[in-house]
Parts: structure tokens; sequence; C-alpha cells
């Protein structure tokens, strides 16, 4: 059942994503941006934590847990650090989740071929 919620919330916050691209003209990075400040503000309200708990991966995964994981990180960071916390606590709260998507890309480089799009 667990597989089936983050596969359907996961769908969901995807979906809606691509009705806002279609929809509009905002360009797809403009779109990240804004889904990363929207997990970031759910965090700060505190609704996407308990969001995330329910429903698993399919919250954890899309940008917008990206961007609950940085406030999280920045928050935790400035309570335990002070003021150079919001400098450092996104990179040590997001780091792990970065380096992996860098290092599997790598790897899929290596079976796959990439060419630049002309």
């Amino acid at each position: 059942m667990d597989y089936l919620k983050a596969f359907l919330v996961g769908g969901a916050i995807c979906a809606a994503t691509q009705i806002l691209l279609d929809n509009t003209k905002l360009m797809p990075g403009r779109v990240m941006v804004i889904l990363v400040c929207l997990g970031a503000l759910l965090g700060a309200v505190g609704i996407y934590e308990p969001f995330a708990k329910w429903a698993g991966a399919g919250a954890g995964v899309p940008l917008t847990g990206f961007g609950s994981v940085l406030f999280k990180g920045v928050k935790d960071a400035v309570d335990k650090e002070g003021f150079i916390g919001i400098f450092k606590g996104g990179f040590t709260s997001s780091a792990v989740g970065i380096s992996a998507a860098l290092i599997f890309a790598y790897i899929a480089s290596w079976f796959f071929n990439p060419k630049m799009k002309s």
C-alpha cells in the first residue's frame, strides 16, 4: 500500500507540474524554482513534513521534497550554529542526495552515449 500511495502522490505532484508547464508560459527552470520554494515554504509552515511522512517517497523525491530538505537543514543549522547556519545548513542537509544524483548520472553515461543537443 505504501508503494501505491507514493506512486499516486508523486504522480499527482508531477501531473500538477506538467499542467503548469503546459498552461503557462513559464520556462521549466522557473517552474523548478517554484517547486523548490513551495517545498521550503510548506516546510516552514509545518505542513510538508507530516505530508511527507504520510506520502513517503512520493513527496520526498519531487523538487518540493528537496525544498523541504533545504529548509529543514537551514533551520537545524541556525538552531545549532547561529547565523552561519544560514549558509551551510542547506548544503549539509542535501549533500548526499546531490552527490548520489551526480554519481549515478556519471555511471549512466558509461552505458549510454550522451551528446549535446544541437
